[in-house]
């Protein structure tokens, strides 16, 4: 039985461009019937170079799924902060489980860090957070899912070209039309993989001819670290540092917006809590909850999960949680001045947004966009620029 907590992780797993100018046209036309529909993605398959006979039998079984749509439209946005969250997320036993992991495919992770640079600590991080090691994977039909998302005319061009990759899958007897299960949107596996991401990154781990990300470890494992290193990952490099920052430190400076050396932030009274801070690299000072919150020194590696997943939230809980699962120590929670409601949030966004800042859309959440305003409003204020809304700001406001 998935938990809530698996449930949450698996939907926050899915991330899509946030533009509409990133959203790639259809291939073939959107809406109507479905079963024409199916008629031209199959003579789209067949002009592309696939057996009709192929064809016919991979789309024979796809049917609208109700029930994909009611997921797609009921997305919803996480709006709790840092702390409550990644205490909820990182429980205990996913801590044991991952660690316990680590031990039983140690050779798996020896051969993800030797052949890609990533650090077994991230990959077993993304695998507790998209599937609870595997235990829960999502029990959507996949071609049905991709097939009704790519009819939809809300996003077509994103899930087309899904359901063609899925199609060249089957040709290699690594997608079942029927038995293929995984999360709404169409991804696959242990590691959420979408069908052309398997056909770019998928590895064959443990050498059967297959790559099976259902099923195997090794395939999910070498896969989701190979899909890593395409988009961008700096191999032997760190992602995530807990930091100790002085009280008198330019609060208007962190964000990710501001990258400086290392050097630079040494200089300024910024240390790491644990070891040294990374020698010869560029960071940036990420307070999720203010200045007198949790503060941590985010690498480079660091932006690469943003190509995963868009959720700030989220990356910021699986980078730290790699770090835990590699030997760190929970971070200091400090004591952080209570943040807002959704409802309140709306109000200080609608507030910013009379002021003159672009917030990115009144919608209650704490995005990039709304961060940025916030701290130029607390620099305008003559207020400790630290990004962090608060109550007093509302008032102030």
């Amino acid at each position: 039985m998935k938990s809530t907590l698996a449930a949450l992780a698996l939907s926050l797993a899915t991330a899509f461009p946030a533009g509409a100018q990133d959203i790639p046209a259809p291939l073939v036309e959107c809406g109507g019937s479905f079963s024409s529909f199916v008629g031209r993605m199959k003579e789209l398959a067949v002009a592309q170079g696939h057996d009709p006979a192929t064809v016919n039998a991979f789309f024979a079984s796809a049917r609208q799924d109700g029930a994909t749509l009611n997921a797609d439209r009921g997305q919803g946005f996480f709006q709790k902060g840092f702390i409550e969250f990644s205490r909820a997320l990182i429980s205990s036993g996913r801590l044991q489980n991952g660690r316990a992991n680590l031990q039983k495919y140690d050779s798996v992770f020896d051969r993800v860090e030797a052949e890609y640079g990533v650090s077994r600590g991230v990959l077993a991080a993304f695998w507790a957070f998209e599937t609870d090691y595997g235990a829960f994977q999502g029990n959507f039909n996949t071609l049905n899912s991709l097939m009704t998302l790519g009819h939809d005319c809300r996003r077509p061009g994103l899930f087309q070209p899904q359901v063609l990759a899925a199609l060249e899958l089957y040709k290699h007897g690594d997608f079942s039309p029927t038995g293929t299960t995984g999360a709404w949107a169409g991804e696959i596996g242990m590691v959420q993989m979408l069908p052309e991401d398997i056909i770019e990154n998928g590895v064959d781990g443990d050498g059967d001819g297959h790559v099976r990300l259902k099923s195997s470890p090794a395939d999910a494992l070498l896969s989701g670290a190979k899909m890593l290193r395409s988009l961008g990952w700096r191999a032997n490099e760190p992602w995530l540092q807990e930091v100790v920052v002085p009280e008198d430190l330019d609060w208007s400076q962190t964000g990710s917006e501001t990258s400086l050396p290392t050097s630079e932030w040494a200089a300024r009274g910024v240390r790491a809590r644990e070891g040294q801070l990374a020698t010869n690299l560029p960071g940036s000072i990420i307070l999720p909850e203010g200045r007198k919150g949790p503060a941590f020194i985010a690498y480079p590696n660091f932006n690469v999960y943003f190509e995963w997943n868009q959720s700030f939230t989220y990356v910021l809980t699986a980078a730290y949680f790699a770090n835990r699962l590699e030997g760190a120590q929970v971070y200091n929670a400090g004591n952080p001045e209570p943040g807002l409601s959704g409802g309140q949030m709306k109000q200080l966004q609608q507030k910013l947004q009379a002021r003159g800042y672009d917030v990115g859309g009144v919608d209650g959440i704490l995005g990039a966009g709304t961060r940025a305003a916030v701290q130029a409003v607390q620099m305008e204020l003559g207020l400790p620029a630290d990004a962090w809304p608060t109550h007093a700001l509302l008032s102030r406001l």
